[in-house]
């Protein structure tokens, strides 16, 4: 499921959805923060795209990134330890699914810290947005909500310090490189 939605009416739909998910928890059971908060993040925006300058957001909910085809890259990094399960949408196939082109675009973290990839970068087999590390959904405590993740271990050009540097976690933006 693909929305196109202004700021301000995401901050309304997040309230909205926020509102009536906190109800559902309250009818069916009693209140238990961990679940309600599994609940919220199920439905709230994960990221947000825009593919030109001029181009509207594509924001993507868990539901919409889980649709998309999915991948699974086992690999080593510098910042897990031993072999760990990443799975997610690769990244040639979201460019491909929303149309991104240029040379390269700006992937920005929840605290607005942003890398440039570029695009040459989407290929088969090459890096995902992994959602779920060893397969559990992972947390903004946990590099969440998305990772960009190279196959360090399948292609060892990706073992060099600037694709360690393209690995940005807590991803929650992608748009034109300003």
């Amino acid at each position: 499921m693909f929305y196109t939605l202004t700021k301000s009416a995401i901050s309304r739909l997040n309230a909205a959805l926020a509102a009536s998910v906190m109800g559902c928890v309250f009818a069916l059971a009693p209140f238990d923060e961990g679940a309600a908060q599994a609940e919220t993040a199920a439905v709230d925006p994960v990221l947000t795209v825009v593919a030109a300058p001029d181009a509207p957001e594509v924001v993507l909910d868990r539901a919409a990134l889980e649709a998309l085809p999915r991948e699974v890259v086992r690999t080593k990094t510098i910042w897990t330890d031993g072999v760990t399960e990443f799975e997610g949408v690769s990244l040639h196939t979201l460019v491909q699914e929303l149309g991104l082109n240029g040379d390269e675009m700006s992937f920005v973290a929840l605290n607005d810290y942003a890398v440039t990839i570029p695009l040459v970068d989407a290929v088969e087999g090459g890096p995902i947005l992994a959602d779920t590390m060893n397969g559990v959904p992972m947390s903004v405590r946990d590099k969440g909500p998305l990772w960009v993740i190279y196959p360090f271990d399948a292609n060892a050009d990706y073992q060099a310090e600037q694709y360690y540097a393209r690995s940005i976690w807590q991803l929650h933006r992608i748009q034109p490189t300003p």
